[in-house]
């Protein structure tokens, strides 16, 4: 008489980018967490990890980082076609709104905090001032056109990005919800993913 639970293999992991129907059913989990510049390959690897058109949660708490890794990632969700759901579990501020504004549903607790302000740049000390001319160019007008694409991104005015993008300013995640940007969720209100329609 054969065993009543015989021991299976553990399946084998897929091949990068090959993903089994079930895989592809299952919804996924992401933390976008820390310093973006520090963590790129280990964002940018768990991204295109995931199948394309596929739909998953990306928890966020992050300060931000370059510019160019929080655009990175806006840019993996959307070319991907990821059906993304953001959470602000934390902080997301700086260079981490670009993705977060690419996801397709973004929700934030009343506690959330959010850090709009212009782009920044940084160099070595021993900066030339070519260089450095450079720089200042280059971002005068890379500004307006992430201001553009992330008011696109979350559907808004860019005017009322500007209030708050300049000198600078925190939002909580109860500002953002009353200006249409994303969903509040609350903890002590029920099962919140009822409450996220899930």
């Amino acid at each position: 008489m054969p065993p009543q639970n015989p021991i299976r293999p553990y399946p084998a992991n897929a091949p990068r980018g090959v993903h089994s129907d079930s895989e592809a059913q299952r919804d996924w989990e992401i933390m976008l967490c820390g310093d973006l510049t520090d963590k790129e390959v280990e964002l940018s690897d768990r991204l295109m990890g995931v199948p394309r058109r596929s739909r998953g949660t990306i928890f966020f708490d992050s300060c931000g980082g370059s510019t160019y890794v929080g655009l990175s990632l806006a840019v993996l969700i959307r070319m991907r076609g990821l059906k993304a759901r953001a959470v602000v579990a934390g902080e997301c501020s700086s260079a981490a709104l670009l993705p977060f504004a690419a996801c397709e549903e973004r929700y934030v607790l009343p506690f959330s905090t959010l850090l709009f302000h212009p782009v920044r740049w940084h160099s070595e000390e021993n900066v030339r001032v070519e260089e450095a001319t450079e720089w200042a160019r280059h971002f005068k007008e890379l500004e307006p056109t992430l201001d553009g694409l992330l008011a696109k991104l979350f559907g808004c005015d860019v005017k009322l990005l500007d209030k708050w993008t300049r000198p600078g300013r925190f939002v909580s995640g109860s500002e953002m919800a009353e200006a249409g940007l994303a969903k509040l969720v609350d903890l002590f209100a029920g099962d919140v993913w009822e409450q996220m329609g899930k």
